[in-house]
């Protein structure tokens, strides 16, 4: 069991809280003494020594709870027979000593010994006491009938186990609650942590996904001025006019590739969910159409009524097509037919990139995330995608999506 930690400046408060219950009970001598009706026969300042006595141990009643409890205990049975003491405010010490063992103690079976055999003690010395086995100074054993003395002691009786066991039962729940809010703290600072991975998890996730859009975007476009800015550099010096349709799309490329990198700037910053921006399947005309005009020979083939797909899904799509292109441009070579299909499937939409070139030295080296970030997307919107060579040469793009209820 874990100690309870002490409170800061916990020796002084403790202290001072035994020095008010000494004054008070020592307040309570000198009047009683003054009154006539003195609580012991001894001299007052005596009393109010024995008072200061019972009432010491509890400066230290949270750093050794058994301790000063038990030496509490001992010292308020002796000091009636020596010194005296004030009967009224040493309950209230008795009482917080006691409830300190619940309270403050980490060892739990120890402090169930040590109450249970104050309690005992306590119990035994007050019978004794009351009915004359003990012979305390000033206190004279009463002359009752035997119901007088039975009523008598069950009144004492009762209020002793009154104190005792509100003592005990406090202490416990003083404890249980410590422990309560320790194990509040810990599930807090464990949520704390979760939160700061979940929020890690997001900025990386976000992160991933910048970095997919930015791949995508400006691969694809570079790629294409590459390709068209090359054959313009052979073509300069022999045929002008072809060199100047090259360099056209090389700055028809670059217009996309700002405009596309403008529309994903701005989707990314939107705090709403409007996806109109983003590109969808009937966006593949457009792009097969400016990978005709890079020098890809494309074909597109649409199969079958597609079903309704959501906004990531087409996206999804369009961004693996666009890979495609772009890996088939840069290592199938110039003379490489490209086929796109898309089609419908049961409860799914398939997209698939196929070629029928040889690997080649690419003009625009790779940086190998293409195919990751194709199956990132894909894996994202619960689909699969397949890549790979084919057997008699070329390469495939095979990417499904989910569709209505399979989503």
């Amino acid at each position: 069991m874990p100690e309870r930690p002490l409170p800061p400046r916990w020796l002084r408060t403790d202290s001072l809280v035994a020095l008010a219950l000494a004054a008070v009970g020592s307040a309570m001598v000198l009047l009683a003494a003054a009154a006539g009706v003195p609580f012991y026969e001894t001299h007052p300042g005596l009393q109010v020594l024995g008072t200061f006595l019972v009432a010491a141990p509890l400066a230290v009643r949270r750093r050794f709870p058994l301790v000063a409890a038990t030496v509490q205990a001992a010292v308020y049975i002796v000091v009636p027979y020596t010194l005296g003491m004030d009967l009224y405010t040493s309950q209230v010490m008795l009482f917080l000593g006691f409830y300190s063992i619940g309270a403050w103690s980490a060892r739990r079976g120890r402090a169930l010994i040590v109450r249970t055999t104050i309690a005992v003690v306590m119990a035994v010395w007050l019978v004794a006491s009351m009915f004359g086995g003990l012979n305390i100074p000033g206190y004279t054993p009463p002359s009752m009938s035997a119901t007088q003395l039975l009523a008598l002691f069950a009144i004492s009786g009762s209020i002793n186990v009154a104190y005792f066991a509100g003592a005990w039962v406090f202490g416990d729940r003083a404890w249980q609650q410590w422990v309560e809010r320790t194990e509040l703290e810990r599930a807090q600072a464990d949520i704390a942590v979760l939160q700061q991975e979940l929020v890690e998890s997001a900025v990386e996730g976000e992160r991933m996904r910048i970095a997919r859009e930015l791949h995508d975007v400006v691969a694809h476009h570079v790629t294409a001025m590459s390709v068209q800015a090359a054959a313009a550099r052979r073509l300069l010096g022999r045929d002008q006019d072809r060199a100047e349709e090259s360099l056209r799309q090389v700055e028809a490329s670059a217009r996309s590739a700002v405009q596309d990198l403008r529309t994903m700037v701005l989707t990314l910053r939107a705090t709403d969910s409007d996806s109109e921006s983003l590109p969808t399947l009937a966006d593949l005309d457009d792009l097969v159409a400016a990978a005709e005009r890079n020098g890809q020979n494309v074909t597109y083939e649409r199969i079958g009524d597609l079903p309704d797909l959501t906004p990531a899904a087409e996206l999804t799509l369009y961004r693996v097509a666009q890979e495609g292109l772009t890996n088939a441009s840069k290592h199938a070579g110039p003379t490489a037919r490209v086929a796109l299909r898309l089609r419908a499937a049961e409860g799914a939409v398939e997209l698939e990139v196929s070629d029928d070139g040889r690997a080649t030295t690419s003009l625009v080296p790779g940086t190998g995330t293409g195919l990751k970030g194709m199956r990132e997307r894909v894996t994202a919107v619960g689909g699969r995608l397949e890549a790979g060579p084919k057997p008699r040469g070329g390469f495939m793009v095979r990417a499904s999506v989910p569709a209505g209820e399979a989503a």
